[in-house]
């Protein structure tokens, strides 16, 4: 005789993070599996949380920058630099040439030096440890660049209402110049190394699928939207600095997966390598800072926005003053918490085994995202 056994299933919770390593910092995800497969996702946010636009309030508009080096902190050339444009904007201020040239070289070497780590870390979220070596090998020149410049690695307080800080030193260009055949042949050599290897291509492709149009509901933006399909980039449809003097392509995917998130980075660091190279050609004599009074700033009172193309997308700085020395306030549009908007969209009916390497083909920053 044959006796049936019936099971009734139920779904599982399953927490990862906040000390999980491959959340890359404070994040927390409260995964709902049924079986091997991720059914829904709660994330938890703020454990990083510093209030730097209440911060914002309690200081005057000089200082505020070493505050936005703080938030990307993979990117503190990009961030300086929409803070800096908000308050322009406000005081009605035109930034000498030079300056914005400084500011583009700057900014799109920081790009390439956010995407290497990217490379390392996603490389070691597919199960890969050269990618790590790799990154950190081209990623240090370009440090030890920055380094000369603005005196610091990192939180490098370097642009400046007005323009930057100082001039570049000297053999700046001609430490660019030098710099730049290294970082290309890294790139091309990263490149080789993962872009079709059989195992990261099957990890990848066809994982963690998000569609344009959902995308674009979210308000993803940056390497994750033009990995979608859609072809958009501050840099050419809202062009800043001297960007419209300047020609590159706009990597776009077709599948909107992990592979194509991937793709598009790598290409964006070639992008990048060209526009440095033609800011360098480019780039006249001149004075590096607008005419501004010497001491306290006070910008009239009203309110600007100001936004840029960041490594991780759309950055925007919303400020609202007085007339006072210091803002009345300070509202940030970080890349980072939107685009984590999509996570369980792009989660939800995959493998429990793709969490990390979806998750990790966002690329967040926690200093962005818990602000």
């Amino acid at each position: 005789m044959v006796t049936e056994s019936r099971f009734d299933t139920v779904d599982m919770m399953m927490n990862m993070g906040p000390q999980h390593p491959s959340t890359h910092g404070v994040f927390r995800m409260v995964l709902t599996v049924n079986g091997e497969r991720i059914v829904g996702v709660e994330p938890y946010i703020g454990y990083l949380h510093r209030g730097t636009e209440k911060l914002c309030e309690m200081y005057n508009y000089r200082q505020i920058i070493e505050l936005f080096d703080r938030l990307d902190y993979l990117a503190n050339f990009n961030n300086e630099l929409v803070f800096c444009m908000a308050t322009e904007k406000l005081m009605g201020l035109q930034v000498p040439e030079r300056a914005q040239y400084i500011r583009v070289i700057l900014s799109e070497l920081n790009r390439i030096t956010s995407h290497l780590l990217f490379y390392g870390a996603f490389g070691g979220d597919v199960g890969a440890l050269t990618p790590f070596l790799y990154g950190f090998r081209e990623r240090e020149r370009t440090q030890a660049l920055f380094e000369s410049v603005s005196g610091a690695r990192m939180m490098h307080g370097y642009f400046r209402v007005g323009g930057v800080y100082r001039d570049v030193p000297a053999d700046f260009n001609n430490n660019v110049r030098a710099l730049i055949p290294f970082l290309r042949g890294g790139i091309e050599e990263m490149d080789d190394l993962l872009s079709e290897n059989e195992i990261f291509v099957t990890r990848t492709r066809g994982v963690g699928v998000l569609k344009a149009q959902d995308a674009i509901d979210f308000g993803v933006s940056g390497p994750i939207l033009r990995a979608s399909g859609v072809r958009e980039d501050l840099r050419r449809s809202e062009p800043y600095l001297v960007y419209d003097r300047l020609k590159f392509d706009i990597p776009v995917g077709q599948n909107g997966d992990c592979y194509d998130r991937y793709w598009v980075r790598m290409q964006e660091m070639y992008q990048s390598l060209s526009i440095v190279e033609q800011a360098l050609e480019q780039m006249p004599e001149g004075p590096i800072v607008a005419p501004l009074p010497r001491g306290i700033l006070r910008p009239p009172r009203g309110e600007a926005y100001a936004r840029a193309e960041n490594p991780r997308g759309e950055f925007g700085v919303y400020l609202v003053s007085e007339g006072r020395d210091k803002p009345y306030r300070v509202k940030i549009r970080g890349p980072s918490f939107c685009n984590l908007m999509a996570l369980e969209t792009m989660l939800k009916d995959s493998y429990i085994a793709d969490c990390v390497v979806i998750f990790g083909s966002i690329d967040i920053v926690l200093g962005d995202v818990d602000r």
